[in-house]
This record gives structure tokens, sequence and C-alpha cells, in this order.
């Protein structure tokens, strides 16, 4: 079962010296420190990212310490077996929790401010802006140098915030993934923008992209979850080429899976969404349906918060289809699974996606998926015809006429749902992500970056 993770630093002392010749052997454990600015897999994929990648890697044996802000990750401690080789652990780095339900943008009291760090990032947002990258990396880096001698390597998950430059100055290799880049988000987010005053908001709120950028052409060893949001940190982010590895992530086999005793719900259509972010083009699978209900019972069933306005909401009132389109938010993983289980079809219509697990997830249960060609969700889905039905972005004639046909066919949903699976466990699971991110961290440790500043750092995290 998962845990929300809540501190934890009671650990045994060891031998300063110890783990110093971790760069002779591939057989060896590692220390890990996995960063994580907004760790809850509730929020995205990111969140998704730290608990699964943090579980496989102890479970293969190496020590993970997640230090995360909030909302504060999940992680899956419960799995980790306490009599094996491999930990998984927890350590806060706390911020103001500016955007914290059900008080988002709220001003903090005095007596909750610690420190300049508090101050930027109340700043940072009261002029429009998004402080938590940079002042994460700030609170991180502090963390970090406190515990000198704790970790072999530093792994950030997309936060590149300056804090993290310069690390191995203070004894740590770093390897960072980065999903794909923001500045896909915010070039979608402008467009999608119906005034110029909206469009001065999006970029205020984008303004950490600059750092963003300006750490990324910085970094020694960049991982990635496709070939697709590889190219585009090279052209977009200005990365070097050879300092980009694509290591593919996936489902969690085990949790979705299929399960013949649940039933399947004729007509059900279900997406993952956040309703009001145009990367994931909801507003034309809400149309799509429109179309498909014209000739068949058919219903959506949308994981996630219901939106009160904007392009979704207006849409559904619209077409009439208040009674037609479910939202759901909040629910846990079982009841998740077993609702896309429950489906006839799963969709990903997002005009664009870096990965795309939500793809992985649902083919992984064996519903068969209708899903769009951007950005790099083909490389997942795989094959229109064989394992999914595919279809251009931004196009709900295209998807009604997807999802039309695997609804009306039977023996092509069978069909289309056992192969997805089948490439699911052939090509992306977490353990074999956790496998081939395990080779990068060796990479960056044998390169001898931070190892001055780690010969003489004393054990000090007990």
């Amino acid at each position: 079962m998962a845990k929300a993770a809540r501190g934890g630093h009671g650990r045994e002392a060891r031998d300063p010296g110890e783990g110093s010749q971790l760069t002779a052997s591939h057989d060896e454990p590692l220390r890990i420190a996995l960063l994580s600015y907004k760790g809850n897999p509730f929020c995205g994929g990111q969140g998704v990212y730290v608990r699964h990648l943090s579980r496989e890697l102890a479970r293969l044996g190496h020590d993970v310490r997640v230090l995360g802000g909030q909302p504060y990750p999940v992680l899956d401690v419960d799995a980790i077996d306490p009599a094996g080789p491999g930990k998984l652990a927890f350590d806060e780095i706390a911020s103001l929790d500016l955007y914290r339900e059900p008080d988002p943008f709220r001003t903090p009291r005095l007596s909750e401010y610690r420190g300049p760090v508090d101050v930027l990032e109340t700043a940072i947002m009261r002029t429009g802006g998004f402080p938590e990258p940079l002042t994460f990396s700030l609170r991180a880096r502090r963390h970090l140098a406190l515990h000198r001698g704790r970790f072999d390597v530093v792994h950030d998950n997309q936060t590149l915030g300056y804090g993290l430059l310069g690390l191995d100055r203070i004894g740590f290799p770093l390897v960072t993934t980065i999903h794909h880049p923001i500045t896909v988000d915010r070039e979608l987010d402008l467009a999608a923008a119906p005034s110029r005053l909206r469009r001065l908001s999006v970029r205020r709120w984008y303004r950490f992209a600059s750092m963003q950028r300006r750490v990324a052409t910085r970094l020694d060893s960049v991982l990635t979850v496709s070939e697709s949001s590889a190219r585009e940190i090279v052209e977009h982010l200005d990365v070097a080429p050879q300092r980009v590895h694509v290591v593919p992530i996936g489902a969690d086999v085990e949790l979705w899976s299929p399960d013949a005793s649940v039933a399947e719900v004729p007509g059900r259509i279900v997406t993952t969404a956040s309703a009001n972010v145009p990367l994931k083009g909801l507003v034309y699978l809400v149309e799509a349906l429109a179309k498909v209900r014209t000739e068949r019972e058919a219903h959506l069933v949308v994981v996630g918060k219901r939106p009160e306005e904007g392009p979704v909401a207006e849409a559904i009132k619209r077409l009439g289809l208040e009674g037609a389109v479910e939202f759901r938010g909040g629910i846990d993983d079982a009841a998740f699974v077993d609702l896309v289980r429950s489906a006839q079809v799963a969709c990903v219509p997002s005009l664009y996606e870096g990965f795309s697990l939500p793809a992985a997830e649902a083919m992984a249960t064996g519903t068969p998926l209708v899903a769009t060609t951007g950005g790099a969700i083909p490389e997942v889905a795989g094959p229109d015809g064989e394992t999914c039905l595919a279809v251009p972005p931004g196009d709900p004639g295209a998807l009604a006429a997807a999802l039309g046909r695997l609804l009306d066919e039977p023996e092509l949903r069978t069909r289309i749902g056992a192969a997805g699976r089948a490439r699911v466990l052939d090509r992306f699971t977490w353990r074999r992500a956790a496998e081939l991110t395990v080779e990068r961290y060796r990479e960056a440790i044998a390169t001898g970056i931070g190892q001055h500043a780690r010969a003489g750092a004393g054990w000090r995290y007990v």
C-alpha cells in the first residue's frame, strides 16, 4: 500500500569513507538523492515518475532518499522489503506552500518566514511568476551541503533551478531528468490565450522557463523519456545532443493489468486530463463525443477535476453533454485502474506529450486505445491499427471516427487491447526504467565530478 511520505530521518551512521569505491564496481549499491519540487502523483507526471522510479531503484538494492516539496510525494515504502538491501525514505524540503488548497495564492503570516528564500518565494508569486523551481533548488542545495558524503549521486526531476548548479563543488555528481521542455507548454498556453491581458499573464507565469534553459545548457547528463523529447531538448533548451540520453518510463504493470472480473460498461470512454490545460486536448475529445453520440450511446469519464469555466466547460454546455461527461477527481489507485478496465475505449487526446503515462497505463490493462500523434505519443502507443488507433491532434472528427469504430467492433477492441498490453510489457516497465537510469548514474559517478569534495566529507546524516 502506498504511503504519503512525511520525513523519517533516522538512518544508521556509516564510516565516512564507506562507498568511496562505488565507481569501481557495477554491483555495488548506490546512495541516491532524488529531488522533486512537486511530488504528489495526483498533481501530474512528475509525481508519478518519482513514486515509481524510487520504488524500483530501492527494489534493485539501492539506498534512495527522496527530497521533495509540497504537495509532498506518495512513496511506496511498504513495497520495499525491510530485510533487503534497498532502502526508501523521504526528507521534506518545505516551502511556504503558496498554492495549497483551499487557499491558493495566499499571503503567509509573518511567523511563517524563515529566511530570504521565503521572502523571494512570496515576491515572485505576488508578481505573477511561478517561484517553486528556483526556491526549491536553493533549499535543496542548502540541504545537500549539510549532508556532504551522504549521496553518491543527485538526480533532479526537472527542477532546473539555479541552486543546483555547481553541486560538484560540494561533492555531488548531478543527473537531471527533463520530461519535455516547458517552453512547449508555454507556447501552447499562449496560443490558447483569448486576450492580450491573458497572454501577458501567461508570459509572467512562465518566466522560470528562461532560468531552466540557462541551467539546462550547463548540465553534463540529461535523461529524457522519449526520442521526441530528446530532439526538443536539443532544439528548445540548446543542450548538446551527446549529453541527452533517452530512458523510457512506463506503467506499473502489476497494478495496471487486465481483470476479467471488472464488468465492461457499454459506451464508456475514459481519459485522464487536466481539464483547462490546452495541451491535454480535452475540448477536442468533448467535441468528438458529441459526434459519436449522434449514432450510438456513449459517455465520457474524465479522471480529473471538473472545470467550472473555460473552453471545456463551455463546450460541454454548448453541446448539451452535461449528463454525458463525468469527472472523477482524487480517486485512489484501485478505483482508477478499475475505471480504466471498465471502459470500452481509453483515449489520449493531447496536442503534445513528452511521453504519455496515461497511454502506457491504459494499454497495460488491455483496454484498447485511441491516441493522437502529438509529440512522443506514437513512441508509446505504437503503430496505428496494431496497438492503437492513431489520429492527428486537434481533430474532433478523426477522434470521433476512431472512437466510434472501436465502440462498434468488439473483435477489434480485443485485438488492439491485447497487442497494447504486450507492447507495454516488452518496452515500458518501471523496472527497466530503473535499470537504465542506474547505468546513467554510474556513468556520471565515473567522470569523477565531485570526487575531490566527497573525499574529505564526513558522514553527518544520522
